[in-house]
């Protein structure tokens, strides 16, 4: 399915931020890691968290659901794949990297390919060299799905793993090390993109009472082996990176939008989009997990290190799209290997839509235009949700209607996104793909 933005005079209303994303996938597998039953309150449903949720029961937990809480009955130390040896993560990036880490526990794991024109064509060669360091055998394409895991028992030590181009790695390797017999010691080479994400699963760890010493830089981690992960009851926060959209959106055009459920005190880097608001003089409230957004249409530019806050990058260059000067988003390198690379495609798109924007091989340079864009045009989002979600904040202040190629991939993170923008007074329709 197609969407059509056109250009809203003004955003209005009160919704509730989506569950976090992030911490939903992190909690089921640190709960299917236990032996015993775990309790997830107000867990986030998205096409990842579910491939989580669905790899998790392939892998052998028990899992009962409703409409506010997950409860898990977990494998602890020994997953098993009964029916096949395959498991399907979608097009998850995430959970197919944290999973490679607890499916070497099994002898035999094939993840196949069913998204060849995205997660299909990013890289895994670095947890792959780390988890090789352990003695698990590994059969993949150049780095890439499909990829098959020969483990059963991978080996604890010395364990040296890049962070160059995502943390996903590293967290993969956190979850599995404490359950080995043999204490670990993980070394982060190159450098490592996204700390702040690695300070979610280290709090995650530490609520399953894993224990873990980390260096402050988060570079070196001694884990002691044959720990145990508790049963525990967890809740999940609210999203920053889905809300970033709703809030770059509210930024941009007259509005007075309410979104509750963002704690002032959260781990997420996301969080950064309300203090990158404020310092583009957007007239914005934070309180008591409320955030207020009373836009005027007017921004000014910023400087920001993105590395801090990866997954609200693409809004916040939305945003930027209407500031009045330069803006530029630097040490942003690891946008380009996710679902697609989000420095070219994303601007290639922008471009098409009348912005004025620059790449550098790490950087977003954006020439703001206060007047807005011109639009008119049918852009490809190439099937990512961060893409889709901030396209539609730049055409809300089109001159013309822009149409979104498959925006109904928004699902992967948020499915209730357009849903939400309407219910503020966006004016977003779906159309099919040929109409």
């Amino acid at each position: 399915m197609d969407v059509i933005v056109r250009s809203t005079p003004k955003l209005q209303g009160d919704i509730q931020a989506l569950s976090s994303k992030n911490y939903t996938t992190r909690y089921l597998l640190a709960a299917a890691l236990a032996e015993g039953t775990s309790t997830i309150y107000y867990p986030a449903h998205s096409e990842d968290s579910d491939a989580m949720r669905r790899c998790l029961r392939d892998l052998g937990a028990q899992l009962v659901e409703d409409e506010e809480k997950i409860v898990i009955t977990g494998f602890g130390k020994h997953p098993t794949l009964s029916n096949s040896h395959e498991l399907n993560v979608g097009n998850a990036g995430a959970v197919l990297r944290f999973l490679m880490g607890t499916a070497s526990l099994l002898e035999e794991v094939k993840f196949v390919n069913t998204y060849p024109d995205s997660l299909g064509k990013r890289p895994h060669d670095d947890l792959i060299t780390a988890l090789e360091q352990m003695g698990v055998a590994i059969e993949h394409r150049e780095g890439k799905l499909p990829i098959t895991i020969r483990g059963g028992k991978p080996r604890g030590g010395k364990i040296k793993v890049s962070g160059n181009v995502s943390s996903q790695y590293l967290s993969s390797l956190l979850f599995l090390a404490p359950l080995l017999e043999e204490d670990s010691e993980i070394e982060v080479v190159d450098d490592l993109k996204s700390k702040v994400v690695v300070g979610q699963t280290l709090e995650v760890l530490a609520e399953a009472g894993i224990r873990i010493e980390a260096r402050e830089d988060l570079m070196y981690f001694k884990i002691a082996g044959n720990q145990q992960y508790e049963a525990k009851t967890y809740t999940v926060q609210g999203d920053y990176p889905g809300s970033a959209a709703v809030l770059a959106a509210a930024a941009v055009v007259d509005s007075d939008v309410i979104i509750r459920g963002l704690t002032e005190d959260s781990k997420q880097g996301e969080r950064a989009i309300v203090d990158v608001l404020r310092m583009m003089e957007v007239p914005l409230q934070h309180e008591h997990s409320v955030v207020r957004v009373q836009g005027n249409r007017k921004l000014k530019a910023v400087e920001i290190d993105g590395d801090v806050a990866t997954d609200a990058v693409l809004a916040m260059v939305a945003a930027a799209v209407f500031a009045e000067g330069t803006s530029r988003f630097y040490n942003v390198e690891n946008l380009r290997y996710k679902e697609c690379d989000r420095i070219t495609d994303y601007l290639t798109e922008l471009r098409k839509a009348g912005a004025n924007v620059e790449e550098r091989q790490a950087e977003i340079i954006v020439h703001g235009r206060p007047e807005g864009v011109s639009g008119g045009v049918e852009i490809n989002a190439h099937y990512d949700h961060r893409v889709i979600m901030a396209l539609t904040v730049v055409g809300l202040r089109a001159e013309q209607p822009i149409r979104i190629k498959d925006a109904h991939h928004v699902a992967k993170s948020y499915p209730q996104y357009f849903d939400h923008l309407r219910a503020l007074g966006a004016q977003v329709e779906w159309v099919e793909e040929n109409a």
